[in-house]
C-alpha cells in the first residue's frame, strides 16, 4: 500500500481552495449527523513528522467544538498501561452524533512494540485479531470509521525532523523514538504494510501522500465528507449476526439443575472463615504479580447476589477492588456501543473487579424488553465471547456466576421483602413484572449459558435456594481459580 502511494497532482493554491469548500461541507453535515445519531471515529496514523497534528487542526477548524473531541491515545500514561491493550481506544469512542479524532492509536502502539520486540509474535497476532474484532464491532454497531495513514518519503521525513531539531521551541517534538523510526525506515515500511494488510477486514485503510500538507488535508477531508454523506443516505448500519467457533463448556439447562444442596450453620461458619482468610492471602499475591480478576454476577431477582458479593468482598483489601452495580444505562452510556460502559469499568492489573449485573444484559433484559434489535442481541453472543477472550489474553481471570433459585423460593423471598419494612426497598414493581416473564427469561438464560460458557471464561451455575451454600460454593470456585492462575503465572515466569 505504501509503495503504491502516489502524489496527488495539485498545487497548494488549488488544494487550499478545495479544502475551504470541503470545510464548509463538513460544517453543514454537523446537524444532520446529530439528528441521525451517527457516531464518527477518525483515526489518523502515519510517519513521525508527517503532519498528523496539523491535519487534524485543519479538519476541526469549522466544526462546533461541542460536538467533537481530539485525543492522543498513543501517548498512554503509565497508569493506563495496566489495562488491556484496547482500553484507551475503546474508552475514547464517541457518543452518537459526535466525531472523535484520534492522533495515532492502535496501529502505532502495535507496530512500534512489534519492532522493539516488546511483544512476542504470538501477542502481535492476538493484537491483530483484537483490532479486527474491535473495528468490526464498531462498524456493526453503526459507527462510521475512517482510517488514514499519512505517508512521506524517508528524505522528506529527514528534512522535517531536522527542521524541528533546529528550533528550541520544537526540538522536543523530534523524539528519540522518531529518530529511531527514521533510521529503521525500511523496516517500518514493511511493518506498516503488514499491519494494514491484516487489519482491512471491517474498515479499510486510506494512504494519503502528505508531502504537501494542504493536499493531504483536502484528500482526507474529502474522504470524511464522502463517508458521512454516504452514511446519512444509507442510514445506520446494523451488522449481521455470525458465530465464531469458541471452545465451549457444556452447560445444563436451568430446569435440570438440582437446587437441594445445603449446608449447616456450623460448617458454614468454619468454611467461610477459612476461605475468606485464603482469599486475603491470594489478593496480596495477585497484586504483587499484577494479575487482574473479573467476577461477574447474574441471576434471578432475590437469588442472593448481594449477600454473595459481600462475603467475597469482605476479606479483600479495599484499595484493590471495586464493585460495580450495573443498572439501566445512563444517556451518555446508551449513546455509545453497549460494551463501552464495561470497558471503562475494567480493573487495573493486580486488582479485582466485581460486576453486579454485566454486559449479559444485552442478551437478557435488552433482548426481552425490546431495547435492542434482534440482530443486535443475536450478534452479541459472539461479540461478548470476543470481548472476554481479549480480557483473558490480557491475563485476566474471568469467572461468571449465575445465582440460581426456583420460582417458589423467589416468591417466598419477594413476600418476605414486601412484608418486612427494613427490606421493602429491595422489592419493586419491576421485580414482580419480571417474575411474570420467568419462562421467557429461562429460555434466554439457557441460550446465553450454552453460547458463552467458554473454556477461558466459564459460567458457574450456583445453587442458591440455600444462600449459605451458594456463598461457600462461590468462594471455593474463586479460590481454586486464583490459586491456579497464580501457579500458571509462576510457571510461565520460570520458562
Amino acid at each position: 500500500m505504501l509503495k503504491e502511494c502516489e502524489r496527488q497532482s495539485s498545487d497548494k493554491k488549488e488544494a487550499a481552495a478545495q479544502l475551504k469548500e470541503l470545510k464548509a461541507v463538513l460544517a453543514g453535515l454537523q446537524q444532520p449527523l446529530r439528528d441521525a445519531k451517527l457516531p464518527v471515529l477518525v483515526l489518523v496514523e502515519g510517519w513521525a513528522a508527517a503532519g498528523k497534528g496539523s491535519l487534524i487542526g485543519e479538519m476541526i477548524r469549522e466544526i462546533d467544538p461541542r460536538f467533537y473531541n481530539v485525543v492522543s491515545p498513543a501517548v498512554i500514561p503509565e497508569a493506563e498501561m495496566r489495562y488491556p491493550f484496547l482500553y484507551p481506544y475503546a474508552s475514547a469512542i464517541p457518543e452518537n452524533g459526535k466525531i472523535i479524532f484520534m492522533d495515532s492509536g492502535w496501529m502505532e502502539a502495535t507496530v512500534r512494540k512489534h519492532l522493539h520486540r516488546d511483544i512476542t509474535p504470538g501477542e502481535y497476532k492476538r493484537r491483530i485479531r483484537s483490532i479486527n474484532e474491535f473495528e468490526r464491532q464498531l462498524r456493526d454497531g453503526g459507527y462510521l470509521v475512517l482510517k488514514v495513514f499519512l505517508h512521506i518519503s524517508k528524505g522528506e521525513q529527514f528534512k522535517r525532523l531536522s527542521e524541528l531539531k533546529q528550533q528550541a521551541d520544537t526540538e522536543w517534538r523530534a523524539t528519540d523514538e522518531d529518530l529511531w523510526q527514521h533510521r529503521e525506515y525500511k523496516r517500518f515500511v514493511e511493518a506498516y504494510e503488514d499491519f494494514m494488510e491484516k487489519t482491512q477486514e471491517a474498515c479499510p485503510w486510506h494512504v494519503i501522500h502528505a508531502q504537501n500538507r494542504k493536499v493531504a488535508a483536502r484528500d482526507t477531508m474529502r474522504l470524511l465528507t464522502d463517508m458521512i454523506t454516504q452514511g446519512l443516505a444509507q442510514g445506520r448500519y446494523v451488522g449481521e449476526p455470525f458465530e465464531e467457533e469458541f471452545p465451549l463448556v457444556k452447560m445444563p439447562r436451568l430446569r435440570d439443575v438440582d437446587l437441594s444442596p445445603a449446608i449447616d450453620d456450623e460448617k458454614y461458619e468454619k468454611k467461610l472463615k477459612a476461605l475468606q482468610a485464603r482469599l486475603t492471602e491470594l489478593h496480596n499475591i495477585l497484586y504483587r504479580r499484577k494479575i487482574p480478576v473479573i467476577l461477574c454476577y447474574e441471576g434471578w431477582d432475590a437469588a442472593g447476589k448481594g449477600g454473595n458479593i459481600r462475603r467475597v468482598a469482605a476479606p479483600l483489601d479495599p484499595r484493590g477492588f471495586d464493585v460495580h452495580p450495573i443498572a439501566s444505562p445512563e444517556p451518555h452510556e446508551l449513546n455509545r456501543q453497549y460494551l463501552w460502559r464495561f470497558w471503562t469499568r475494567l480493573p487495573r492489573s493486580g486488582h479485582i473487579c466485581i460486576f453486579d449485573r454485566t454486559w449479559y444484559g444485552r442478551v437478557m433484559v435488552e433482548r426481552l424488553e425490546g431495547f435492542c434489535s434482534e440482530k443486535d442481541w443475536q450478534r452479541a453472543f459472539n461479540e461478548i465471547n470476543e470481548f472476554e477472550r481479549q480480557l483473558t489474553d490480557w491475563g485476566a481471570v474471568v469467572l461468571k456466576f449465575w445465582i440460581h433459585i426456583d420460582q417458589q423460593t423467589q416468591l417466598a423471598r419477594f413476600t418476605d421483602r414486601q412484608n418486612t419494612p427494613e427490606k421493602r426497598w429491595k422489592i419493586t414493581e419491576e421485580d414482580w413484572r419480571n417474575r411474570e416473564k420467568w419462562d421467557q427469561y429461562e429460555v434466554a438464560v439457557d441460550e446465553m449459558l450454552q453460547k458463552t460458557s467458554t473454556e477461558n471464561a466459564p459460567w458457574f451455575i450456583i445453587e442458591s435456594n440455600d444462600k449459605k451454600y451458594a456463598r461457600i460454593r462461590t468462594l471455593q470456585i474463586i479460590v481454586d481459580a486464583l490459586e491456579k492462575a497464580i501457579a500458571d503465572d509462576f510457571e510461565n515466569r520460570m520458562k
